[in-house]
């Protein structure tokens, strides 16, 4: 009996080409796309989840703003670990990781540039469920100047060779020799914190990289501080005490915990370790492939549906010559299987075809390999139970045709059945306003930013960064960079030169911060974090920035004065309303009192994902970043790689010894918008992909509903009926339908951008014009495919429709 029904499924799949293409694709590009989405989402999930990391807290500092705590740097204290595991027995152990990026390693005289490491407790590894692949766990980080390499870095430094007892030399501030104690697993884990070596914690106390901080405690908050619970504890009681807890020197901050599971998408705080995710978007992106996958379903549903009417009189036979209903349904039921099933293997090969562009798209490197398809397996359970379910409907609908009525030809359409379609359609329509609102909403925001002006000028400058080997940090060095500073600015395609030890766009770890200002009236703010960082007095200048009152540092022979710049944002905070009154008033921080010669007009240091903050700009000559203003003839291609090449050359005349690198400020500021125009991307391509799907379910069960007024269109025909009022007849019912799905579509739209917008400090508007042109283009598209189908049944001539009655 199944080898029967099974031969009959096929056999009428191939006799209905257009509908079996329809479905088969649809149902392909809906499950391909969600596996696809769905292994990106799942990927976002996966950070930090490794065992017992449901136990794990990081803790982050509160501070107050107004009369409210607000969350603040994503940085603890030295002090705070063993303060709190001292203080709480719900805690059974901390580790703390202390950042230090962009160092150079160095061994048998080869260097090995750009790398990011911590000073890590030995408690790292139990509380990290990280295992070395060599060394010893108990022992790696016990001693000073003890170092584990990640594999992918001592692969890189020592080849198949065996690393551990080998010295590799650190050059910051000379060259300081660590021993290679452990070397850990090759397989890493997604993590929000990613290290190419760990440094024991013990180095912190006699390393001179680190001696300005060894006086710090409760004032210097550096340190990423995680904590182990106990698995019985009860976390949000433990956080209420806490946040309660006030250590003797700390004023005006809170400790506060958060679980390390949800960092990566749930945090965005200064001095993250990395750049997070969004949670928006995964939730969108999540969203959009249940629907994609739904539309899909729809289809299948309606067509079936639809098509159930010409396949009246067969079932109607069949139940003469003693067809049970179970057996119509299990027949039915078969049909859907093998077009499902045809489906889902072809989506599967789709989505392994396509992962390597869809990596490309998103940057990552997904693979389906046996752990992600184990991972997917529930979305592939909710897959088959929306299969089965979609398939029931139409095997019902199918098998409940009444003999009788069907082979006298008195069956008509049932009501229920009728509103069934029509809402499947309304619903095809709603998702696709939706997508379309969402895909021209997410454009329209990120040309807001990309448009905003930043009070900056970023064009054609670039910042220079190298690490000079074998030299202590002297005056002689400091010489050398003023050597580098005039040879640089006599080359004929710079036009100016400025040392900083940031700019706008930079990582958030090159900025200076304090809590505790005292200003001119004598007011004083112990509350507030305030950031600040050191430049020369033409960093304005080649930054293209704007003075509202005063002017730039004066020019010293030590490079170095007691005067500051501040912006805007800060002076507001000094509560007067003619900023050039501010020139030569003085503020009080860092136990010192600092004279403002300067206000420059508000810009967006941070981005324009987070509010202008206030901002201090101190008088020194950093040896971090030397900012080169390029001329405007290097702007052509080949005008900028003669540009580099000679800042290249001119670099390595003074240092010959060093590492270099440059960077491009405008592209650095815009790469912060990355994971946004991904997100802008992947929703246009799936709201087509999902537009194609209900165009294809459209098209169908137009040609069907076509079919079945064939008769009816020949009577009107006949009687008068031109080609226009076929066409408004066939086509009205479709309009009143995208409608109705605009009317519900708007508002949920409007709170789902929304919700997302709020993830921007600066945001377009949610404009009008964007909701009609998502419902314009939705009509467009559903008369597009509907006219073509009514146009030919509005030109067939009528004989050919009535010739049989």
């Amino acid at each position: 009996m199944y080898t029967v029904f099974l031969k009959i499924a096929i056999r009428y799949l191939l006799k209905n080409k257009l509908y079996s293409f329809i479905n088969i694709f649809g149902l392909a590009i809906g499950v391909a796309s969600f596996i696809l989405i769905m292994l990106y989402v799942n990927h976002e999930r996966s950070f930090d989840t490794f065992e017992g990391s449901e136990n794990v807290h990081r803790v982050f500092m509160d501070y107050v703003e107004g009369v409210e705590w607000v969350p603040g740097d994503a940085n603890a204290y030295i002090v705070t670990g063993p303060t709190l595991l001292e203080k709480f027995p719900e805690i059974e152990d901390f580790v703390r990781l202390r950042r230090v990026k962009g160092l150079v390693l160095v061994h048998d005289n080869t260097v090995f540039d750009e790398n990011t490491g911590a000073l890590a407790d030995p408690s790292y590894f139990g509380i990290f469920d990280r295992n070395l692949q060599k060394g010893d766990i108990r022992t790696a980080l016990n001693e000073p100047y003890s170092i584990v390499l990640s594999a992918a870095l001592a692969e890189k430094i020592f080849g198949s060779a065996d690393p551990i007892g080998e010295i590799v030399k650190i050059a910051e501030g000379g060259n300081t020799n660590f021993k290679v104690t452990g070397v850990l697993n090759g397989d890493v884990p997604n993590s929000h914190i990613n290290n190419d070596f760990l440094v024991s914690f013990k180095t912190f106390y006699t390393w001179p990289v680190f001696e300005r901080d060894w006086k710090y405690t409760w004032n210097q908050n550096e340190y990423f501080t995680y904590l182990k619970l106990d698995q019985n504890a009860d976390v949000t009681a433990l956080n209420k005490k806490i946040m309660a807890f006030e250590p003797e020197g700390l004023k005006n901050e809170r400790h506060h915990l958060e679980p390390i599971e949800d960092i990566h998408l749930n945090s965005n705080k200064p001095y993250e370790a990395e750049a997070n995710g969004n949670v928006n978007s995964v939730r969108l992106l999540a969203i959009i492939a249940f629907i994609t996958i739904l539309l899909s379903w729809m289809n299948y549903v309606n067509l079936s549906t639809s098509k159930s009417m010409e396949r009246a009189k067969e079932i109607g036979v069949r139940k003469v010559v003693g067809a049970r209903r179970p057996q119509l349904i299990l027949q039915s039921l078969i049909e859907s299987g093998l077009l499902n099933g045809i489906a889902i293997v072809l989506a599967i090969g789709a989505a392994f075809v396509l992962l390597p562009a869809f990596n490309r798209f998103v940057g990552l490197e997904l693979e389906l390999n046996g752990t992600q398809i184990k991972r997917l397996l529930p979305y592939f359970g909710f897959m088959l139970i929306g299969a089965i379910l979609s398939a029931f409907y139409p095997a019902f609908v199918l098998s409940k045709y009444k003999p009788v009525t069907v082979l006298k030809g008195k069956l008509q359409a049932s009501t229920k059945g009728l509103n069934l379609r029509r809402g499947l359609i309304i619903g095809q329509f709603l998702a696709t306003i939706t997508l379309l609102t969402g895909a021209f909403m997410a454009n329209k925001q990120i040309r807001f930013l990309q448009n905003r002006p930043i009070g900056a000028e970023l064009d054609n400058l670039v910042s220079l960064n190298g690490q000079v080997l074998n030299r202590e940090w002297d005056s002689v060095l400091r010489s050398d960079y003023s050597t580098l500073v005039g040879e640089l600015k006599k080359s004929p395609y710079v036009a100016d030169v400025a040392l900083s030890s940031t700019y706008p766009g930079d990582d958030f770890s090159n900025l200076n911060s304090n809590i505790g200002m005292t200003f001119s009236n004598g007011k004083t703010d112990d509350k507030r974090v305030w950031y600040n960082y050191v430049a020369e007095p033409n960093y304005f200048d080649v930054m293209g920035m704007e003075f509202a009152a005063g002017g730039t540092f004066p020019q010293t022979a030590s490079g170095f004065s007691k005067k500051i710049v501040i912006n805007e944002k800060m002076a507001r905070f000094m509560e007067v309303t003619d900023l050039e009154v501010l020139i030569g008033k003085t503020v009080k921080f860092f136990d010192d009192e600092w004279t403002v010669v300067g206000v420059v007009k508000d810009y967006h240091h941070f981005g324009l994902k987070s509010p202008i903050e206030p901002l201090i700009i101190m008088h020194n000559k950093p040896l971090r970043n030397i900012l080169v203003k390029l001329e405007k003839r290097s702007a052509t291609m080949a005008g900028m790689t003669d540009a580099l090449e000679q800042l290249n050359k001119t670099w390595h005349q003074v240092f010959p010894e060093s590492t270099y690198k440059y960077t491009f400020l405008d592209q650095n500021f815009e790469a912060q918008y990355k994971e946004d125009k991904k997100f802008a991307s992947a929703f246009q391509i799936f709201t087509i992909l999902a537009i194609l799907i209900a165009s294809m379910g459209l098209f169908g069960l137009t040609s069907y509903t076509c079919i079945q007024r064939r008769k009816e269109i020949g009577i009107r025909k006949v009687n008068g009926a031109s080609i226009t009022q076929i066409l408004k007849l066939l086509n009205q019912d479709f309009v009143k339908w995208v409608g109705l799905a605009f009317v519900i579509a708007v508002p949920i739209s409007w709170y789902a951008m929304g919700k997302w917008l709020e993830g921007f400090a600066y945001k377009t508007t949610l404009s009008w014009w964007i909701f009609a042109l998502a419902g314009l283009t939705a009509l467009v598209i559903a008369l597009i495919t509907v006219s073509w189908q009514s146009f030919l049944a509005a030109t067939n001539n009528p004989v050919d429709a009535l010739r049989d009655e």
